[in-house]
């Protein structure tokens, strides 16, 4: 695979104007020992040679192996978006998204390496740009070779463009009996008054960080051990004392939604890692149901839409 671009800098080095398409370091010491080239004006040169205004210069990506510690498996795949540089699919609840020490297996990324696999596809590495919890379901994120994802690293414009939403359904009714006094200050300082019914729409800046003696759960803290999280939400249907909810994240943290809204008292349905009612429902009633980027290779903006999956439906027809 090769890409080429033409420089606009007199006397720029290679990897100068390679680091403004977004090659990455790790990228350019894999072109350079694993068996790429860079050409300049089809004559092969190395990172440090200085470049005319003018100057075309290629990359030549080797490229990936297998990776021996990632088995595939035939597993049912729904593909929603793919190209030659990306792949979208629809992961279902109940599926994690990468392996552990302790499952090898059964992920959407041995799906996704599964698929690859079978396709017979140039590059066999598994490269993921967007992770969902195991018990959420939508829209997952895949980059087929390194420079695409390379080009969707944190800091970049096209990471920038990148906007996920989400389906979620929650309890109304506020639930404040399980908060602390500290918790029940920050949900009136805010959001709104406790005890009031959740806003037609609101934001939620509160910082993040890891729950005391957890490896996996998370909670709202303002320590030096935590990390802004911001998440902007309008409720767009309410009944039965259930709201669904479309949600933005505008930051990544780890349970950040789930974190937010039970921290405000309205915890997700299904959700009993964070006092969910997981009487009506037997995972957390979360699903990333839209995707947009700007797609590096088109300058174009990808806009994909999911739907709801069935087991939201019918809770909210409960």
């Amino acid at each position: 695979m090769q890409f080429s671009f033409t420089n606009e800098i007199d006397r720029s080095m290679v990897k100068g104007l390679l680091k403004r398409h977004g090659v990455s370091k790790r990228l350019l010491s894999n072109i350079k020992f694993d068996g790429g080239q860079i050409l300049v004006n089809g004559s092969e040169q190395n990172a440090i040679f200085r470049l005319a205004v003018g100057d075309i210069v290629t990359i030549v990506v080797p490229d990936e192996p297998d990776n021996e510690f990632l088995l595939p498996e035939n597993l049912p795949l729904e593909i929603v978006f793919e190209d030659d540089h990306y792949l979208v699919v629809n992961k279902p609840a109940g599926m994690p998204s990468i392996t552990g020490a302790v499952h090898p297996n059964g992920a959407m990324s041995n799906a996704v390496k599964g698929y690859i696999t079978r396709q017979a596809y140039a590059n066999q590495a598994v490269h993921i740009i967007t992770r969902l919890d195991r018990d959420t379901s939508g829209l997952m994120f895949f980059a087929k070779h390194r420079y695409a994802h390379a080009l969707m690293n944190m800091g970049s414009k096209y990471r920038e463009s990148l906007q996920k939403r989400y389906f979620a359904i929650v309890d109304a009714k506020q639930v404040l009996s399980e908060l602390t006094e500290f918790e029940k200050e920050a949900v009136s300082e805010n959001l709104r008054q406790a005890g009031q019914p959740l806003p037609a729409s609101g934001q939620i800046d509160l910082r993040i960080g890891r729950f005391d003696g957890s490896i996996i759960q998370r909670q709202v803290r303002f320590d030096e051990g935590s990390k802004s999280a911001s998440t902007s939400f309008v409720c767009i249907d309410e009944r039965n004392d259930y709201a669904l909810l479309d949600i933005e994240l505008h930051t990544g943290r780890t349970h950040q939604i789930r974190v937010h809204f039970s921290h405000l008292g309205f915890p997700l349905i299904g959700d009993d890692l964070y006092g969910g009612n997981h009487e009506v429902m037997s995972r957390q009633a979360l699903h990333c149901h839209h995707l947009q980027f700007l797609h590096p290779f088109t300058d174009k903006m990808v806009d994909i839409e999911l739907d709801m999956p069935e087991d939201m439906k019918q809770l909210l027809k409960k």
